[in-house]
């Protein structure tokens, strides 16, 4: 734990509220006799890393995906990502001490983004042969992520062609596992438009990696995962429910399946570790990748990162394909995979979703009516929200989003038509079911 005197980095995203709730933070921690370290805009896994490396405490300033009208804070100890008992604990503590009183501004010297910055890139530099990536053209979609400058460094030391696309000054909010349809539409458009062999992004603090092939397709976050987990050699692979039901027949690691949230993903991966298991690494459904083992890759030690990464998957996947010289779009087909979808119903209100959670859950029969039209349930499982295997072999999931006002849906099927399909009902079920509940 952090006491008085020790080092605490401070790191924030794009977003225009940010400065301030950094400095709000600034001024807290200092008045507490913290020693407080800026972190400037970097990327939350080189934050993470960083305060790794020297033993203190973090807090990135981020909204994450989410809009850019909202923000929040993520809280690492000096030992990695806090979990959800520290959650807890935080929230309470906020709950009993109210709103906080305006503390005078104190100014902040030790400026440490850019010894930050080269660390995380240093990590980088060393997952590949150099110029592995050579004769590859990659469109980089920078849009307000704090990776965007990150993306291209990295990307270009390895040889690649590197197209800069969609910079933006005002924020942007990316959703890699909802990748939005005016965000496809864009992608596929730049693929054509300059001849890329894929496009890559990340979220608003870049731990969640964007891949799209060379149509301008995203590439499933989980799938990136699977990749990714293959390129390390892996051995035990934790993963929430939401991840693609086909990675268990997908390698020959052990899978552990968890509740969606990293908290829950670093908590298997500290088990697994704790009872003498190596190879350990995580991952979540929107692609952000973690490590609870340290790894040998190329002769190199990769040294572990338990907080989600969105530079490993990126730069795995990119080397898969330069290794089997085929298009991006021909290698993800190839994991034979049921193809999964996913998409959100934004601003629903809390309310909402807590009921219709509740009536579906009292009773087998409401889910069965609830899901009539779209076929018959053959299980469930209730580990995050309800997962309900159909006829058909296909799954449909309801949950509420954790950290937004929104009801999620993920679905599987055996064909993207029968996938976006099956997406689209269940999407409309929740509408219908919400609009009867205000008659």
């Amino acid at each position: 734990m952090a006491a008085e005197g020790d080092p605490i980095l401070i790191g924030q995203d794009f977003r225009d509220s940010s400065p301030q709730i950094a400095l709000n933070c600034t001024n807290a921690l200092a008045g507490l006799g913290f020693r407080v370290l800026d972190g400037g805009a970097v990327p939350t896994p080189a934050l993470a890393l960083y305060g790794l490396q020297l033993g203190a405490a973090s807090l990135m300033v981020t909204g994450s995906h989410i809009p850019a009208d909202r923000n929040g804070i993520k809280f690492y100890r000096p030992d990695g990502e806090i979990n959800k008992q520290d959650e807890e604990a935080i929230a309470a503590l906020a709950a009993a001490e109210g709103l906080p009183q305006p503390l005078p501004s104190l100014a902040v010297s030790d400026n440490r983004s850019a010894e930050c910055l080269e660390f995380f890139l240093e990590r980088n530099r060393s997952l590949l042969p150099r110029d592995a990536l050579k004769g590859l053209r990659l469109g980089v979609y920078q849009h307000s992520t704090v990776a965007r400058d990150v993306l291209v460094d990295v990307l270009g030391f390895y040889g690649a062609e590197v197209v800069p696309l969609g910079r933006s000054e005002s924020f942007i909010p990316v959703d890699t596992e909802a990748v939005s349809p005016p965000t496809v539409r864009l992608l596929q458009t730049w693929a054509q438009e300059h001849q890329l062999d894929a496009l890559v992004s990340a979220d608003g603090d870049g731990d969640r990696p964007l891949v799209a092939d060379e149509k301008g397709m995203p590439v499933r976050g989980d799938l990136l995962g699977l990749v990714t987990a293959r390129f390390l050699g892996a051995q035990v692979l934790v993963t929430p429910v939401t991840s693609n039901s086909g990675i268990e027949a997908a390698g020959s690691f052990k899978v552990v399946r968890t509740k969606v949230g990293s908290p829950y993903v670093i908590a298997a991966m500290q088990e697994a570790v704790a009872t003498g298991q190596a190879g350990v690494v995580g991952f979540e459904a929107n692609g952000g990748f973690l490590t609870a083992s340290d790894f040998s890759v190329g002769g190199e030690t990769i040294w572990a990162l338990p907080t989600r990464d969105c530079l490993l998957p990126i730069l795995a996947i990119l080397a898969l394909r330069v290794e089997r010289q085929a298009p991006m779009s021909e290698i993800a087909a190839s994991f034979n995979l049921p193809v999964a979808a996913a998409d959100r119903l934004e601003n629903f209100p809390t309310e909402g979703s807590t009921a219709l959670m509740a009536h579906l859950r009292a009773s087998d029969s409401n889910l069965s009516d609830f899901l009539r039209s779209v076929g018959e349930v053959q299980d469930k499982t209730d580990i995050d929200g309800l997962r309900v295997a159909l006829n058909g072999d296909r799954i449909i999931h309801f949950r509420p989003s954790g950290n937004a006002p929104e009801m999620r849906c993920y679905v599987e099927a055996a064909s993207k038509e029968k996938a976006e399909e099956l997406l689209g009902c269940g999407l409309e079920l929740i509408k219908q079911w919400v609009g009867s509940q205000r008659v």
